[in-house]
């Protein structure tokens, strides 16, 4: 081996290492174990989760789900994929909407926020038209061409790699079928990026400590937000697998934004 070969290959060692890892927060970790840290965090939160949505957001979690749910264009006798539905606030009111003709596939990779969902639904009194499925967005357990809508809230964040989800999501949705996308995004001005910054960071851990008994996986959360591509570049992805008239909307200052595409 020559003196020029040498610093090469530990380049190369240097780049197939970092190929290897993946964001977790603001760490890198290996991207095979990603998927487990993850799940330690949502095991932590699901039974607080619906507690801490409200008092994280002071309730307007809610007002940009019904956005979501108006966007959506479902009809009676639908197929709708709620990924990474988590305790199923979207699946409940899709439920409704396409009867007893449709169906519900409430799907999350985490079986502690999936029990949470199901519990919450069959409380609820929905059954009948639902089905709860523990499942992988990077690759999905369904036929090709199997839904009229796919929609993840707040969820795609945590996926490992999210160009691998996306594909999939493209793959079982119907021709003529939409995506929605709702999840954390970029504030569009500096001011309000610096109080943005100084909630996630101050305030939400100790939310997280006090109310759910868990600063860590708030800190996370706080973090991967803010290591979730910019709108921008999120709805270039979509386009790169294959979705069309993609659009996105800021909600809340941008704080939170809904992309849409669709297959054709």
């Amino acid at each position: 081996m020559t003196d020029l070969e040498a610093p090469a290959s530990a380049k190369n060692q240097e780049n197939d290492h970092k190929n290897d890892t993946t964001d977790f927060g603001f760490t890198q970790v290996d991207k095979d174990k990603k998927v487990n840290m993850v799940a330690d965090v949502f095991h932590s939160v699901a039974a607080k989760y619906d507690i801490m949505n409200d008092v994280m957001s002071l309730g307007i979690h809610r007002l940009w789900k019904r956005y979501t749910i108006d966007c959506s264009g479902v009809k009676s006798g639908q197929r709708v994929l709620d990924l990474a539905g988590g305790t199923g606030d979207l699946a409940a009111k899709f439920s409704r909407i396409v009867g007893e003709d449709g169906q519900v596939v409430l799907a999350d990779i985490n079986e502690s926020m999936l029990q949470v969902g199901k519990e919450k639904l069959t409380n609820m009194g929905i059954i009948g038209n639902i089905e709860y499925v523990q499942a992988n967005a990077e690759d999905l357990p369904f036929p090709d061409n199997h839904f009229d809508l796919i929609t993840i809230a707040f969820g795609l964040r945590n996926v490992t790699d999210k160009s691998a989800a996306l594909e999939s999501m493209f793959r079982v949705l119907k021709p003529g079928g939409r995506l929605l996308v709702l999840e954390f995004s970029k504030p569009t001005t500096e001011a309000l990026s610096k109080i943005y910054d100084s909630y996630s960071f101050h305030v939400l851990p100790k939310m997280g400590k006090l109310i759910a008994d868990d600063e860590g996986s708030y800190r996370y959360l706080a973090e991967s937000i803010r290591m979730h591509p910019d709108q921008d570049t999120l709805e270039q992805m979509m386009k790169d697998v294959g979705f069309e008239q993609t659009t996105y909307h800021n909600l809340t200052g941008g704080i939170v934004a809904l992309h849409r595409g669709f297959k054709f």
